[in-house]
């Protein structure tokens, strides 16, 4: 897995704090992004959760060597842009699959799912070898086939996000990505994400008996 921030709003935490502070004075956002101390206006408005503001922030990732099984999970987290890598037009040549921990870490296991990859992968480019077209082929690809994805979400929605995805309960491999780009968003953002994470990070966990019972300790 690899994971980059591509692009994102200059200055976020000072763009949204001036979009905040708008919101109290006769002045518009432009006069404001050098007044005060935009941190801890900032910090102040998120901490109430007035998160309207921090929708003037976006951030773009590109995401690599993932699983269709996670890309299944990601977009349903609909306030986002998505462009993910077609298996349509782009033919499979050669195979890339993703191999959980718990079917790695035990012979046996590896080489079951090692034999079916195989035989997805030898099955795939004979039907293509047969004249069947990439569309029709990639039927018989399976949830681990590795793909490439594009996704942009704004602060508010990222928030939403990490809150989720970055919790224990997540599945792992949707939490590592999310753990790495929440990590890219506190680099160049860290008023708006200093509180980012699982809910456990800000205080008690909301699953109750579901809970994991590890909370995971604030970052930054």
């Amino acid at each position: 897995m690899k994971v980059e921030l591509l692009a994102y709003t200059p200055d976020a935490d000072r763009v949204c704090a001036a979009a905040g502070k708008s919101c109290y004075s006769e002045r518009p956002a432009h006069e404001l992004l050098d007044s005060g101390d935009p941190d801890r206006v900032l910090g102040r408005i998120v901490g109430m959760g007035h998160h309207s503001v921090i929708e003037h922030a976006v951030f773009t990732f590109s995401v690599e060597g993932v699983s269709r099984s996670l890309t299944h999970q990601l977009v349903r987290h609909r306030i986002a842009s998505f462009s993910q890598q077609s298996q349509r037009y782009v033919p499979l040549e050669r195979p890339t699959y993703v191999v959980p921990r718990t079917v790695e870490s035990d012979p046996e296991r590896a080489e079951i799912y090692g034999s079916l990859m195989d035989a997805v992968w030898n099955a795939y480019n004979r039907l293509t070898e047969l004249g069947v077209p990439a569309e029709d082929a990639r039927y018989v690809l399976p949830n681990g086939c590795t793909t490439n994805i594009t996704i942009t979400m704004n602060a508010r929605e990222l928030l939403h996000f990490f809150s989720l995805r970055c919790c224990n309960r997540a599945q792992w491999e949707i939490r590592e990505m999310a753990d790495e780009m929440l990590r890219l968003c506190r680099e160049v953002s860290p008023t708006i994400f200093e509180k980012a994470g699982p809910p456990c990070v800000r205080g008690p966990c909301p699953e109750g008996k579901l809970s994991c019972g590890k909370p995971r300790k604030p970052t930054g």
